[in-house]
C-alpha cells in the first residue's frame, strides 16, 4: 500500500499520539497538539468556505507566530499552496510576487497594513485578511483570521486524495539582476526533506526548538515540518533580538536553534548574555552564509553548546549538508573548530558532488575548486512559470547550485564563494569567504565583507569592508598586516574601509551586491555585470 507523502500527515500523527503535549509556544499563548491540529483544520475549512480551490495560492505576510505555523498545515489541508512572503521586501517586490504567483488571498499582520495599502490596487489578490487585529479599513475582509476560524467547520481531506507531486509551497528567492523566482516545493519534497532533517538532528518528542529562522526564509530551514513530524515543541519568536532569544531559551528550556552567522555574532557579543541560564541549549546550527572557525569557537565557549554548520538553498527545501563530526574522526582543538565551520557532508537522502566546467568530479584534495551540484528528495520541482530557468538549474539529473567549493578526503565540502563572488585578480581566483574568515579572527572585528573593486593593473582586487566591535579601534594597516601574516599576499585585501554597519537581508545575510554598487555602478571595465547587478 502506498500512502501519499504529504506533510499533512505529520500534524495528524502528532494530534493522534500527543494530543495533550505542548506543541507551540507563541508569546504568552500555548497550544497542545490537539489544539494546533484543530486550528489548522478550521483554517482549512475557512479557506474552502472563502472559495479557495485546490492549487490556489494563499499568501501570508507575517513574522514567526502560531498563525503562520498553522498555515503550513491548514493551507495544504485545503488543497491550496502556501506562499510565505519575505517581510523585508519593499512594496514593489511584494506586489510583483503576489501578481506573479497569482495569489488569491493575502493574510497580513497589522504592522504591514500601511505597506500593503500602498500597493493593494496594483495586485490581483481577491481578499486581504488581518491576522492579529480587527479590520479597520473598508478594503479589508470583514472577518479577521480568528473570526474566520471561529465560524468555520474543521476540514480534513481523505489522505488518499492527496497528490504527493502536487505543489505544496512556493518560496521566492531574492532577485539580483532579475526579478525573484518562485521555488516550487511539492508535498513529496517537503515530507521527505523533513524526515531527512529529523534523522540528521536526532529530533524527537522531547526536543524543544526556537524558531530563530523566519518561516518565510528557505522553508524555515524545514523546522516547521521536522519538529511536528516527531511531536516536538515549537517556540516562536516574532523577530530576532538577542535578549529575547536568551529569555526564551531560559524560560522554555530550549535545546536547539539555527542561526545565520550575523545572528550568532550578535549573541556572542551581547552584554546581557551572562544574565540568563542557557544550560539547556545543546545545539546551534549555523547556515545561510559562510561561518568562520572563530565564530564556531566563540559560540561554543561563550554560549556553552555544540556549534556546527550546515548548507542548503531554497531550491533544496533547504538542507543539504552538515559539518557534524563523522564516526571515526577525532578532531581536537583548532582542527575541530575549523572542521565544524566547513560546509560539511551530505545528510541522509542527499547526494552532492563538486564538478569542474566539464562536469567531472574534482579531486578530493581540499584544493581543487568546482561547482556544487546536488540531488535529493527535497530538490524543487522547478521555478514557477520559468521553464528556461528551471531547465538551466535542473540539468543532467542534478541541481546546479552556482556555489563554488572544494571537497577533502573525508568528504567534507567547503564553499569558497558564489561563482559570481569569486574575485579574479590578475588571472588568479581569490575567495572572498577565505578573507572574511581571516578578518573575523582579529579581536577588534565584529563582522567583515570582502568584495572585488576595479583596478587598472589587475582588473580587480579585494577590498575589505569592516565593522569594528564597540569600544575597539584598529587601523587599515593593522588589518592588512594581520591578513598578510596569515595568507599569500596576492590574496590579501588591498584596502580597508570601516563602516558602522553592513547592509543585510531580512534573515541577516550580508548584501554584497549593495556594497559593490558604489564601486562598479559607473564602470564597464573587466566585470561590467556588477554594474548591472548593482542597479
Amino acid at each position: 500500500m502506498n500512502i501519499p507523502l504529504t506533510p499533512v500527515r505529520f500534524l495528524r500523527y502528532a494530534q493522534q499520539q500527543f494530543p495533550g503535549k505542548t506543541a507551540v509556544v507563541c508569546g504568552d499563548e500555548r497550544f497542545t497538539y490537539g489544539q494546533f491540529a484543530g486550528r489548522a483544520a478550521r483554517l482549512a475549512g475557512a479557506l474552502r468556505r472563502a472559495g479557495v480551490k485546490p492549487g490556489d495560492r494563499v499568501a501570508f505576510l507575517s513574522t514567526n507566530c502560531h498563525r503562520l505555523l498553522e498555515a503550513y498545515y491548514g493551507v495544504l489541508e485545503a488543497g491550496a499552496v502556501l506562499l510565505p512572503m519575505n517581510i523585508r521586501l519593499n512594496p514593489q517586490e511584494l506586489a510583483y510576487i503576489l501578481n506573479d504567483s497569482g495569489a488569491k488571498l493575502l493574510f497580513l499582520e497589522s504592522q504591514f497594513l500601511n505597506m500593503v495599502s500602498s500597493f493593494r490596487q496594483s495586485v490581483t489578490v481577491e481578499s486581504f485578511i488581518m491576522l492579529d487585529s480587527k479590520p479597520q479599513e473598508a478594503w479589508l475582509a470583514a472577518q479577521n483570521y480568528e473570526e474566520m476560524l471561529a465560524l468555520a467547520e474543521p476540514y480534513q481531506a481523505d489522505i488518499m486524495d492527496f497528490d504527493e507531486e502536487a505543489l505544496a509551497e512556493l518560496f521566492y528567492t531574492s532577485g539580483t539582476s532579475a526579478n525573484p523566482k518562485g521555488v516550487m516545493l511539492t508535498h513529496r519534497n517537503v515530507y521527505l526533506h523533513a524526515m531527512n532533517v529529523a534523522i540528521n538532528f536526532s529530533s524527537n518528542k522531547d526536543t524543544i526548538e526556537l524558531h530563530t529562522i523566519p518561516l518565510f526564509h528557505a522553508n524555515g530551514w524545514g523546522v516547521a515540518h521536522s519538529l511536528t513530524f516527531v511531536g516536538a515543541t515549537h517556540v516562536m519568536i516574532h523577530k530576532f533580538d538577542p535578549v529575547e532569544v536568551f529569555r526564551l531559551i531560559e524560560r522554555e528550556r530550549v535545546q536547539a536553534c539555527s542561526l545565520v552567522p550575523t545572528m550568532a555574532i550578535a549573541l556572542v557579543n551581547c552584554p546581557e548574555r551572562g544574565k540568563y541560564n542557557l544550560s539547556t541549549l545543546e545545539r546551534i546550527t549555523l547556515g545561510g552564509a559562510a561561518s568562520s572557525p572563530t565564530l564556531v569557537r566563540e559560540v561554543e565557549e561563550k554560549i556553552g553548546c555544540t556549534c556546527y554548520s550546515g548548507y542548503g538553498l531554497t531550491e533544496t527545501a533547504p538542507v543539504l549538508t552538515t559539518s557534524k563530526m563523522k564516526a571515526g574522526l577525532n578532531w581536537e582543538g583548532d582542527q575541530r573548530y575549523a572542521s565544524q565551520a566547513m560546509t560539511g557532508y551530505a545528510i541522509p537522502g542527499v547526494e552532492v558532488r563538486i564538478v569542474d566546467s566539464s562536469g567531472n568530479d574534482v579531486p578530493r584534495d581540499g584544493q581543487a575548486i568546482g561547482e556544487v551540484i546536488a540531488r535529493s528528495d527535497g530538490v524543487m520541482k522547478g521555478y514557477w512559470q520559468q521553464p528556461e530557468a528551471s531547465a538551466q538549474a535542473l540539468r543532467d539529473g542534478w541541481f546546479h547550485t552556482g556555489d563554488m567549493a572544494t571537497i577533502n578526503a573525508d568528504g567534507y565540502l567547503l564553499i569558497v564563494d558564489r561563482a559570481k563572488d569569486i574575485i579574479i585578480s590578475g588571472g588568479e581566483n581569490i575567495s572572498s569567504l577565505e578573507l572574511e574568515k581571516i578578518l573575523a579572527a582579529h579581536p577588534c572585528v565584529y563582522e567583515a565583507a570582502v568584495i572585488p573593486v576595479p583596478d587598472q593593473r589587475w582588473g580587480e582586487v579585494p577590498k575589505a569592508l569592516v565593522v569594528l566591535k564597540p569600544g575597539t579601534t584598529a587601523t587599515e594597516q593593522e588589518l592588512l598586516d594581520f591578513c598578510r601574516s596569515r595568507i599569500a599576499h596576492y590574496k590579501c585585501p588591498r584596502s580597508v574601509e570601516f563602516l558602522d554597519a553592513l547592509p543585510k537581508t531580512g534573515t541577516g545575510k550580508i548584501l554584497k551586491r549593495d556594497l559593490r554598487k558604489k564601486y562598479w555602478s559607473n564602470t564597464e571595465t573587466i566585470r561590467p555585470e556588477f554594474a548591472t547587478k548593482a542597479n
